[in-house]
């Protein structure tokens, strides 16, 4: 690509997206609105009726944009309007867990609601912000443009969560009266980020012009949308390069997922604290950032494909540390280890795709990709759960993610390396 100072600055106004939104996912989704949930809004229901509100929760916003996100890509590549929608997303997205801030005490509906609009807004927006990708770089950029995103990700991420538990932590120290106000603070300030570093994109991205001469009024786009839409489905069927790395993606980002999702519950039920299991997160997340910026530059040399087979061995030693460990220092030197491999194995998972599928229709090949995004880690857990009930052994559990790597894998090395 030639790196003039617009495509630059496109570049970096894209990427610096993945810092904004990045600070939803870790403060929010993943720490402050389950634990707020439990001890605050859903105060007093047994604990199986809140774990289950929670699942819920996710559940719904999940299902929502896994039916949907096919059928969105579409519209936007026929209408040429992946700015206009991504930004809608946002706005939801970002309404939504500023509404947080104001839901009361025992109001666990309220929550619920506001937090499944949350994660729509935020997992709706990923859809139009990936494809974007190719409106920003060209093919051979692709590794580099993609990890740099995830690694900023990863960066603003961690600085605003650590900033959230000061916040919580010591509420006195910022003039807040106790750690509830805090936590509300904490879920106002993720969504002001997130507004607010999202602008540089807004600004500075131009997509590309749709094949179409003229944007279609709003019904016959829809029409046309649905038409395109079964043709998609039959042309992924025909692309055999697109429908394997899609199935290998399934596998092994269910594997990563599931690491993700399992850490902390894992971390718990061998006795961790929760102040451990923080420190842990923080740890996974600035290292990720260099890491992630190291894969892309693998990417270039290497290709893609072999940067993603590399980061799945490292899962692969991860999860086997993981079944021997039994103390806090080496969950620390898990953390460290996750966050050499899960930014890479992401940004690489997305380079690769974009060099695989039609560049004019980015958003509806974008559309299949988050959709299987949400079918993951639906598998991993049931096999960890399952496995786990079965031998009384949650380490033994854990072992069944190994199969979720070793099928990806096994499917990826099979997809030709078509992007150097």
């Amino acid at each position: 690509m030639t790196t003039t100072q617009s495509s630059t600055r496109a570049i970096w106004a894209w990427a610096f997206y993945d810092w904004a939104n990045s600070a939803f996912i870790t403060t929010v989704m993943v720490v402050f609105f389950p634990i707020f949930f439990r001890e605050y809004w859903a105060k007093g229901l047994p604990s199986e009726a809140i774990t289950l509100h929670l699942g819920t929760a996710n559940a719904l916003a999940s299902l929502s944009i896994m039916l949907l996100a096919p059928f969105l890509g579409t519209v936007a590549d026929q209408g040429g309007v992946k700015k206009p929608m991504m930004a809608g997303f946002v706005t939801l997205g970002v309404c939504a867990t500023l509404g947080l801030t104001v839901v009361g005490e025992s109001q666990w509906q309220w929550a619920m609601f506001g937090f499944v609009l949350a994660v729509v807004g935020f997992l709706g927006a990923n859809i139009f912000y990936d494809a974007l990708l190719v409106d920003v770089a060209e093919r051979p950029a692709f590794n580099r443009v993609s990890a740099l995103g995830y690694g900023l990700g990863y960066l603003g991420g961690g600085l605003l969560f650590g900033l959230c538990v000061l916040l919580t932590l010591h509420p006195t120290w910022f003039g807040l009266p106790d750690a509830t106000q805090a936590v509300r603070w904490a879920f106002g300030v993720t969504a002001v980020w997130w507004a607010v570093f999202s602008i540089p994109l807004w600004r500075w991205v131009r997509e590309r012009a749709p094949v179409q001469a003229q944007r279609p009024a709003l019904m016959p786009l829809l029409r046309l949308s649905g038409k395109q839409l079964l043709e998609t489905f039959r042309h992924i069927r025909q692309l055999r390069v697109v429908w394997v790395f899609l199935l290998a993606y399934w596998f092994y980002i269910d594997g990563v997922d599931t690491v993700i999702l399992m850490a902390v519950d894992y971390g718990k039920s061998l006795g961790f604290a929760t102040a451990n299991l923080i420190t842990a997160l923080l740890m996974t997340q600035f290292i990720a950032f260099p890491a992630a910026l190291v894969f892309g530059w693998l990417g270039n040399r290497w290709g893609a494909k072999r940067g993603i087979l590399l980061g799945l061995a490292g899962y692969v030693v991860i999860t086997l540390m993981a079944v021997r460990m039994d103390s806090v220092s080496q969950f620390y030197v898990l953390a460290l280890s996750v966050g050499l491999v899960q930014g890479g194995v992401q940004a690489l998972s997305r380079s690769l795709y974009a060099s695989l599928i039609p560049q004019d229709q980015a958003a509806e090949f974008f559309g299949f990709y988050n959709m299987l995004g949400k079918f993951a880690a639906v598998l991993g857990p049931l096999l960890v759960g399952w496995v786990g009930v079965l031998t009384g052994s949650p380490r033994l559990g854990l072992l069944a993610v190994l199969l979720l790597f070793g099928v990806g894998a096994w499917l990826l090395w099979k997809v030709p390396s078509v992007e150097r």
